[in-house]
């Protein structure tokens, strides 16, 4: 039997509890930002905390939806 991997992500409420927490500066840099490639606030700060992690890992620049192939 195959077992599946199961990935969890922030929920809105975490991310705004997180986003919370940040300094002005910072929190407003986060909202502009999932603004600007429409994305969920709890998705960016997942983006922002796994590109501190991981450098190698997937980012911004891969994010964007309106860009093309």
């Amino acid at each position: 039997m195959q077992e599946t991997k199961q990935y969890e992500q922030l929920s809105p409420m975490s991310g705004q509890i997180i986003l919370e927490q940040l300094q002005d500066r910072i929190k407003a840099a986060i909202i502009a930002r999932a603004a600007e490639i429409k994305y969920p606030i709890e998705a960016v700060l997942e983006m922002a905390i796994a590109g501190y992690l991981d450098p190698h890992g997937i980012g911004f620049v891969d994010c964007k939806l309106d860009r093309k192939a």
